[in-house]
């Protein structure tokens, strides 16, 4: 009766997991070092399906990995690196403790480095895979350029996430990608459309951080280590995809006309250059001109299979997104000092509008406040004194509406003082059966071609309608209470006289019946029979099915009400201001 005792825990799933001191052991690693491994690499903890028995009977909290994740790692080079830097920290301060500050520079200058390019090949082996996971890497970098330079991050890191996220607005500028924008309490969302991509991200506002104890900025600025890298890459290759040169430089035309102005404010030309591509009103160079470069059409062949009015609709998709991105073409900005430059100038830039502002604010402005040819001024304060009558004043909502809506909306309910329309979310799409506000309503009315009826118009003619019908009814109901009072006279006249009450006995009418009511009612018998021969599984699924849509309806309904109850409440308030 011999052979080998089979031992607990050493076959099966316990096998497949490792915890994360043993996993610390075995790759010689501090637990800092080791989460930033992990986050370069993209291995994250595993939840086992039996704890317990994973961790060996018992139910202490414990971390898991996948042991075949820690054995990929064994073999990563950037393990190396972590090692030759710990012995470098060790030597660095027996040299700062001996004084031999000789060694001290000999050291600094041989600081061991690594790069990332590896990972990100590793982890993105197509540019698409690139394009599909950059969401992220847009809103870190957006977030750290905003971070002031203080000692929580290093100041190159918040210089290098400033550099690529106005690269990258640059480049959505030249493409002319982008599609919705929506401002928050979060800050601003945008979206573009990339090479069939679409991509959100968040751009926080030009506020003062006060930055939260409670966060770990160490595994932040692991994570923008490695997305700066990315967004670098994807960078480089977008800017080759339009034929622009990279790292960006500005159009000899546009270098000319901003050469030597405000160069004085800054130390460095670098940090000058940079200003002017990040006022973002310039045009950048590219790597062949366009007079040289030939514009080909591309060849259209019918296919056999696709069917015709397909091909049809999406050219007309197609013309239609082409209109779109020359929403703002032939229109001449200036922005107040008030009003948010970058992201209103990052928006009319986007679909072809020409933007300026005052000299003060940034460098960039191509036109002064006295320019004849603007034909908007965007302020954001109740009034102004000086006024040109050639141009709009309006508020900065219009511009980020118009985006939104796709067509120029009419400036009148953004004009100074006006309380504003509803800033409406373009990423709530409304499917049959949702609340659809009135704004929405209307601007779909306008993408139609339809023109709405003024707001006040439509006021009068609903306290109109409403005094006719009060009318009406006082009416009705005096001529109701004098024929009931002739009829009782006339009835105990009769009695009192003895006269006994006259009964008629009319012929019948035929009704006629409704064909179209038949039929509905014939299909919901059948409906009715459906439902009844249903099985118990089809049935169950049926009715949470019907469920969901009657909570759907009952929601819709119930915004519905409260709009009502709101409109009706600002009209009442209305009336007592006007008496």
């Amino acid at each position: 009766m011999g052979g080998t005792v089979k031992k607990k825990y050493e076959r099966g799933s316990v096998t497949n997991y490792i915890t994360r001191n043993k996993a610390r052991k075995k790759l010689q690693l501090s637990l800092p070092d080791f989460r930033r491994l992990c986050i370069l690499k993209g291995i994250y903890p595993r939840e086992p399906k039996n704890k317990k028995k994973v961790n060996k009977g018992s139910t202490a909290p414990r971390t898991f990995y996948l042991l075949k994740d820690i054995r990929f790692l064994l073999h990563e080079p950037i393990v190396r690196k972590f090692r030759e830097y710990k012995i470098f920290v060790r030597k660095l301060k027996r040299a700062y403790g001996r004084t031999e500050y000789s060694a001290v520079e000999r050291l600094k200058e041989n600081k061991p480095a690594y790069k990332l390019d590896h990972i990100v090949k590793e982890r993105y082996p197509s540019f698409i895979d690139a394009l599909r996971d950059i969401d992220d890497a847009l809103c870190m970098c957006f977030l750290f350029s905003t971070f002031a330079r203080t000692g929580k991050c290093h100041v190159q890191t918040i210089q290098l996430c400033r550099r690529l996220t106005v690269e990258w607005m640059n480049y959505v500028i030249a493409s002319r990608s982008l599609r919705k924008v929506f401002i928050s309490i979060k800050g601003i969302y945008y979206q573009a459309e990339v090479m069939g991509q679409l991509i959100t991200w968040l751009v926080p506002y030009q506020f003062s951080h006060d930055h939260p104890t409670d966060v770990d900025y160490r595994v932040m600025a692991t994570f923008t280590e490695l997305y700066t890298t990315l967004l670098g890459f994807v960078n480089f290759r977008l800017y080759h995809s339009l034929n622009l040169l990279y790292p960006p430089k500005l159009d000899v035309k546009s270098e000319s006309e901003l050469k030597g102005e405000d160069d004085d404010d800054y130390a460095m030309t670098s940090e000058s250059y940079l200003e002017k591509l990040s006022s973002l009103s310039t045009t950048l160079a590219q790597v062949v001109s366009s007079t040289e470069e030939e514009e080909a059409e591309l060849d259209k062949f019918p296919v056999e299979e696709e069917d015709v009015a397909k091909i049809e609709a999406r050219e007309e998709e197609r013309k239609q997104q082409e209109i779109e991105k020359k929403l703002f073409e032939g229109l001449k900005i200036f922005l107040n000092r008030e009003v948010p430059r970058e992201s209103l100038a990052f928006l009319i830039r986007c679909f072809g509008g020409e933007v300026s502002w005052d000299k003060s604010v940034c460098i960039g402005s191509t036109y002064d406040v006295t320019d004849e040819t603007i034909t908007h001024q965007i302020v954001d304060r109740p009034h102004i004194d000086k006024q040109y009558i050639n141009r709009y004043y309006i508020q900065p909502q219009w511009v980020y509406d118009c985006v939104n809506a796709k067509i120029l909306l009419p400036v009148e309910d953004y004009f100074l003082g006006v309380t504003l329309p509803p800033h409406l979310s373009p990423f709530v799409e409304e499917k049959d059966g949702d609340y659809v506000p009135p704004e929405k309503l209307k601007i779909m009315a306008l993408q139609r071609g339809e023109k709405p009826v003024p707001a006040l118009e439509e006021e009068e003619e609903e306290e109109e309608e409403e005094e006719d019908d009060s009318e009406e009814e006082e009416d009705d109901d005096d001529d109701d209470n004098e024929v009931e009072e002739k009829t009782l006279k006339k009835m105990e006249e009769q009695r009192s006289l003895g006269k006994s009450l006259p009964v008629k006995v009319t012929a019948g009418k035929v009704k006629v019946d409704n064909p179209e009511r038949l039929e509905q009612e014939e299909k919901a018998e059948e409906k009715r029979l459906a439902i009844m021969m249903m099985k118990k599984k089809e049935k169950y699924l049926y009715d949470k099915i019907m469920f969901g849509k009657k909570r759907k309806i009952r929601e819709a309904n119930k915004l519905a009400a409260k709009r009502k109850a709101h409109d009706d409440a600002e009209k009442s308030s209305k009336k007592k201001t006007r008496k």
